[in-house]
Order: structure tokens, then C-alpha cells, then sequence
């Protein structure tokens, strides 16, 4: 397979915005909030590059932004939200064990070396799977904070980099009596968050008279630092967003025993 990396381009924005999952038409919504996002990014730093076959299918995608948009405290340096190469035989196909993440992040890392950045940071996964922090680390990247099964990594480009830090959560929901209350963070970046964002508010609005549904925007940096989150979905205390989006089946039956509980008191 010949690939080739380009910056993204207009014309591929929504594809982009739903991570390449076009196919999946329940994403319409959530890749249309992503959108929003990525036009309000563009003047903060936004960078973007796309990973196209020999027909011009797009089969991966490399976000980064300055660190300084992103959730860890740091400077001079970019920040990897995301790297996805497209791993479904649905729509455009498994573009997977072909090397194209690791081509989106030299990409990436010249890129930034250009832009003059001391360094290039990212958010890996402790476990095995999908933007897996062992992963980053084959390729040069060292850990430098960790916050449950977030890890923070870094490459350093030159000697004075200096190393970020996770923005450490602080955030404790207040309850209602006699209500579930519902707390979606919303920053627009994810489109699992706003998939679950979306979801969330839903069935809140079939619940609306047991159900106070509070969304609070975290695109802004010090909104991060206030409550020491960008995204998350809190029912009752919990955050129920800690791995892939729920469905709306799963989510809707935390609701409603949530329901049943306080109905019980």
C-alpha cells in the first residue's frame, strides 16, 4: 500500500470530525459538535494530517495542538489528542499493521520540529489497546506523569524542554435531593465525549422531571484548571465515562436505577 501524509484539507473535514467512520451514521451529530471545535481551533494552533491511500482514501488522521490548549500544564511544546488509523472492514476498510500511525507521527514530530517546539507531547493509555502508551514509547517517547490510566509522555527536541504535567481532577458533583443529577464536561475535542454528551442529554430530556441535566464547557484552559477535567459524564457522583462511549441502552439504565434508587427513599 502506498500512503501518502498531507496536512487536512477542507474537503476532508467530515470524515475527520467523525474519525473516519463516516459509515456510521449515528455519529452525524456528535462529528458536527468536533466540527465546531476544529473551527474554533484553527486560529489556537490546530495541527492536522491525514494518511491517504493510492486512491485518496483516507485511512488515518494525527491530531496535535500547543500544550497550552491542551489538558497538562506545559510550554513550547505541541500535544497529541489523538492518532487513529482506521481499523474497521466497514466503510473504507482495515488500514491497520501497515505503519501508518507510525508514519502520522514522524510526520507529526517534523512538523512540530519546524514550528520550533522544544518537544512533542502525548496522552497514552496504560493498557494495550488504542493510543497505548507502550506504543509512543517504541517510538522515543518517555513517561513524565500519570493519572490513573492516563499517561503523559514526552519527546524532547532540544535539552531545555521543559516536562508537562497531567491537570490533576479536582472536581466533586454536588447532588439534588430528590433529583439524579447529570454533569456532562463538554469541550467539543472528542467525538466519544460528544457522542456521550449528546446521549446523556437525550435521556435526561425523557427523564426532565426526575432528571437536572447541567453541562459545563471546558474549551477554555482555565476551566480545565477549575475543575481539573476536560471531558467526563457524572451520574449521582460517578463518572460513568471511563473507556468507550456508552450506549444509549447501557446509559439509559444507569439513569433510571438511579431513578429507582431515590424513589425508594
Amino acid at each position: 500500500m502506498v500512503i501518502k501524509i498531507i496536512d487536512l484539507e477542507d474537503k476532508y473535514i467530515s470524515e475527520y470530525c467523525v474519525c473516519l467512520e463516516d459509515w456510521n451514521n449515528t455519529l452525524q451529530a456528535a462529528g458536527e459538535l468536533k466540527e465546531q471545535w476544529v473551527n474554533k481551533m484553527k486560529d489556537k494552533g490546530l495541527r492536522a494530517k491525514l494518511a491517504l491511500d493510492e486512491n485518496d482514501v483516507v485511512g488515518g488522521m494525527i491530531e496535535y495542538i500547543p500544550i497550552e490548549q491542551s489538558f497538562a500544564e506545559g510550554t513550547n511544546l505541541y500535544f497529541i489528542n489523538c492518532i487513529w488509523v482506521h481499523g474497521y472492514e466497514e466503510g473504507r476498510g482495515d488500514f491497520q499493521k501497515k505503519g501508518i500511525g507510525t508514519e502520522l507521527l514522524n510526520a507529526a514530530e517534523a512538523d512540530v520540529k519546524n514550528l520550533g517546539k522544544a518537544g512533542l507531547a502525548a496522552w497514552g493509555i496504560s493498557a494495550p489497546f488504542w493510543m497505548s502508551a507502550s506504543w509512543y514509547e517504541k517510538h522515543g517517547y518517555k513517561e513524565v506523569d500519570r493519572d490513573g490510566w492516563s499517561v503523559l509522555l514526552l519527546k524532547k527536541f532540544s535539552e531545555n524542554a521543559i516536562q508537562p504535567r497531567w491537570i490533576k481532577n479536582q472536581y466533586e458533583q454536588e447532588l439534588i435531593p430528590g433529583k439524579v443529577k447529570i454533569t456532562s464536561f463538554f469541550n467539543g475535542q472528542c467525538m466519544s465525549e460528544n457522542l456521550m454528551h449528546l446521549t446523556a442529554k437525550k435521556i435526561a430530556d425523557e427523564f426532565k422531571d426526575k432528571v437536572v441535566f447541567e453541562e459545563i464547557s471546558t474549551f477554555e484552559k482555565n476551566a480545565m484548571r477549575r475543575y481539573g477535567r476536560k471531558g467526563g459524564l457524572f451520574i449521582q457522583g460517578k463518572d460513568v465515562f471511563t473507556g468507550a462511549p456508552l450506549k444509549y441502552e447501557e446509559l439509559k439504565k444507569i439513569v433510571v436505577t438511579e431513578i429507582e434508587s431515590l424513589d425508594k427513599k
